[in-house]
């Protein structure tokens, strides 16, 4: 596929993309909309690719600099919640420890990851909170997950997001995230920000890769 193929629809909004960027691997394409940066479908890799790269990493609750990294989300998502609130971990990864700290502040967890920990029974309730830690920028079809994380989430709700976030097109092309092949759609303050309309929420960034979406009542 190169610059003048046609740019493959929105995976968020599906409204039409235009050509944004190549590297030696891929293209990249924005939708004129919502501003998602997204990989074509025949660019992403299989289930198999995915997990044998997701196998590689090696997060633990244990791991002092991982809890670190995962407090940039969990410290201003839990100024926001009222006591023994009840959340979902929603793309846990092999290793949860996200939902370890939160239950250490008092709180109930349930989890859910499509490899590592499926528990379509989870998707059916609905919770105080939902996290989203380094999920985002794997999703294939972001409209159907948010749909999922949006119906589970209780009035007043709070959705809990860690992504890097896309700045402009001159730091895009010498980005190293992109350079992850399983990495596929990059968000940016713009597309929280249509997300956030779309829900009646209230949105705010309280790190460089964090983003709380509250829903509306």
């Amino acid at each position: 596929m190169g610059i003048t193929d046609p740019s493959p629809p929105c995976p968020l909004c599906s409204a039409p993309s235009a050509f944004f960027h190549r590297d030696q691997h891929r293209p990249y394409h924005q939708c004129s909309r919502c501003k998602l940066i997204h990989v074509p479908p025949t660019y992403r890799p299989t289930p198999q690719e995915e997990k044998s790269q997701y196998d590689l990493h090696e997060n633990h609750p244990n791991d002092l600099g991982y809890r670190n990294f995962l407090a940039r989300l969990a410290t201003p998502l839990l100024a926001k919640l009222s006591t023994h609130s009840h959340g979902l971990d929603y793309g846990c990864g092999p290793g949860p420890t996200l939902s370890v700290m939160m239950e250490e502040a008092g709180h109930s967890m349930s989890l859910h990851d499509p490899i590592y920990h499926p528990n379509p029974e989870a998707l059916k309730g609905t919770y105080h909170f939902i996290t989203a830690t380094e999920v985002f920028e794997h999703l294939h079809q972001p409209a159907h997950d948010l749909d999922i994380l949006h119906r589970a989430l209780k009035p007043r709700g709070w959705l809990g997001i860690m992504t890097k976030r896309v700045r402009d097109k001159d730091a895009f092309s010498k980005w190293h995230y992109i350079q992850d092949p399983t990495h596929v759609c990059f968000w940016s303050e713009t597309t929280f920000q249509w997300i956030a309309d779309q829900w009646q929420a209230t949105l705010s960034f309280p790190a460089s890769d964090a983003v709380l979406i509250q829903r509306s009542s």
